[in-house]
């Protein structure tokens, strides 16, 4: 799938988070929690979204599209992370770190757009009510999730290609806990600069993009909801679109700190920690952003229990 040179055709050693053997076993009982409550709770929000009648809307198709992708993303890193933190042997082949690296990217970048048109559904919802229905019509909502996931699918191609085109002659050992850009980039013996420049302009591209139009929005839905003039009004509308600007905020933070500079700057300890954050602490947090803020949710999560309670006395 990806070309490779006779220096590439080799085997790296994933050094990890830390050496300490006893701290190993702790991150390992934390990190399965968090993976664990992760799976659970976005797979909580996509049975709920599906078998709740009240939450067929868009505002929760694409949430549901958003639960979908975040397990498949921190599956990408963790399960291996996992397996690394107590294995003896913690080499990954060149093939299999490019693919993790594109799944990586993939995801992430369709995170972004998906973050980006469910800030325009809100956007859509609060100031231009009269036209929600027409606008974000079911065939709408469909398009704008596929065109996130597609072109997520290209995002992920140009880093890999890229990357996966340098020598790596000497050190095979990534100073990190996977496969992720700025490691690579400074394990490489070939010139970087090129590609980290590439690279470099187009997570610019990806995330500022994305980061703008959400903010835009947000901008927007704030100044129509000052102008309500009753404060249950004010207090209603603001918790319909708190969660997601929560989310926002806290993923594009992360990954505009880590990819739009230059990958020379970084420090290992402070990468590896706020790596840590967006591929194991922010996915887990999302279902419970999302849900337990979200009285509808909340409501729409009782009756599907109940039913569910139901349906297995009957059996």
């Amino acid at each position: 799938m990806f070309p490779t040179n006779q220096s590439s055709k080799t085997e790296f050693i994933i050094l990890g988070l830390i050496t300490i053997h006893e701290s190993q076993v702790l991150l390992f009982v934390v990190f399965l929690a968090f993976y664990l409550l992760t799976v659970l709770g976005n797979c909580i929000i996509i049975s709920t979204v599906r078998m709740g009648n009240l939450l067929h809307k868009p505002m929760y198709f694409f949430l549901h599209h958003l639960s979908f992708l975040e397990i498949w993303y921190t599956t990408t890193i963790v399960p291996r992370m996992l397996v690394n933190l107590l294995a003896r042997s913690q080499t990954i082949a060149f093939s299999s770190c490019m693919m993790q690296l594109y799944f990586f990217v993939f995801f992430g970048a369709t995170e972004c757009y998906l973050l980006s048109v469910m800030a325009y559904d809100r956007y859509l919802a609060i100031c231009k009510p009269l036209y929600y229905a027409t606008s974000m019509s079911g065939r709408t909502c469909m398009q704008l999730a596929v065109g996130s996931w597609i072109c997520g699918i290209f995002t992920g191609l140009l880093p890999v290609l890229l990357i996966s085109r340098l020598n790596f002659c000497a050190s095979r050992e990534i100073n990190h806990f996977f496969c992720d850009i700025p490691p690579l980039l400074s394990l490489s013996c070939s010139d970087t600069y090129a590609t980290e420049i590439s690279i470099f302009l187009l997570s610019l591209l990806v995330l500022f993009c994305s980061f703008i139009l959400a903010v835009v929005s947000y901008v927007f839905i704030i100044v129509s909801i000052l102008k309500i003039p009753s404060a249950r009004g004010r207090r209603k509308a603001f918790s319909t679109c708190g969660s997601h600007l929560t989310v926002v905020v806290i993923y594009y933070g992360t990954m505009i700190f880590m990819y739009v500079r230059p990958h020379s700057g970084f420090s290992t300890d402070m990468t590896k920690v706020v790596s840590v954050f967006y591929t194991v602490v922010t996915p887990v947090l999302n279902p419970v952003i999302y849900s337990l803020r979200n009285k509808e949710f909340i409501g729409a999560l009782k009756r599907v229990t109940k039913k569910c309670v139901h349906s297995v006395k009957m059996v």
